[in-house]
């Protein structure tokens, strides 16, 4: 089957973003009293399922809390308590004013991947980002280092439109690009790509280069895992 259209996630899918979300998050928990120091393991395991959930997590490890336990949060079996909420909210305003100006000092392109897109266009394959981070810096990203190769980006908007795993944003990708369901695909590097593709009924491409790893993302139920930008590209131009 040929893909009309590809949805990409963006952090750690197309952009290796680890370094500057790292300063961001601290910036704002430095702001708002606390302090610190984020391996970029952590910071990886922080992000997926947007800014204020990222800052929830920051906040339960600075509490001591394990790193395998960040994944309920977010879902229905979070317990934080409504103080360290309230305080994550408190330091997202920070990073909502901070992150958007300063997201592209060391962010980079995954290798290969500009060269991917380049080649999805030159078939007329329709491109979509679709992320839970700051419209705004999806915006500012993906014209600073995609230009010409999107033709719809989109990034969280709650409360007008749902954040991923819903399937609102893929929808309204979707919607833009002109292409229907059954001649799209989802690629992603998290859980919550998983679970977004299952819930808007696209195909899931994983990637295991970014912020999950190979072992993660199976244990979480991918059945398709690529480990470079040169194997995707097989995956989406010649099996698809």
């Amino acid at each position: 089957m040929a893909y009309q259209a590809a949805l990409f996630d963006l952090d750690g899918t197309i952009l290796d973003t680890a370094e500057d979300l790292r300063a961001a998050v601290e910036h704002a928990l430095a702001q708002t009293g606390h302090s610190r120091a984020f391996p970029i393991a952590e910071v990886k395991a922080l992000f997926g399922s947007g800014a204020k959930t990222a800052f929830v997590r920051a906040l339960r490890l600075e509490k001591g809390a394990p790193l395998p336990s960040l994944e309920a949060v977010g879902t229905p079996a979070d317990d934080t308590p409504a103080e360290v909420v309230t305080e994550a909210e408190r330091a997202l305003a920070v990073f909502r004013e901070y992150y958007p100006a300063h997201c592209e000092i060391k962010t980079r392109p995954y290798p290969g991947v500009i060269e991917l897109m380049e080649a999805l266009r030159a078939r007329d394959v329709k491109i979509a980002v679709v992320s839970n981070k700051l419209d705004a810096a999806v915006q500012r990203l993906c014209e600073k280092y995609f230009p010409g190769l999107t033709d719809a980006a989109l990034g969280e908007r709650e409360p007008e439109v749902r954040r991923k795993p819903a399937p609102d944003m893929t929808a309204a990708a979707l919607r833009r690009l002109g292409a229907a369901p059954d001649k799209a695909v989802y690629i992603g590097d998290s859980e919550i790509d998983l679970e977004t593709a299952k819930n808007a009924g696209l195909p899931c491409i994983a990637v295991s280069w970014g912020f999950r790893d190979r072992a993660f993302l199976a244990r979480h139920g991918a059945a398709r895992i690529v480990s470079d930008a040169a194997a995707l590209r097989r995956c989406l131009l010649e099996d698809g």
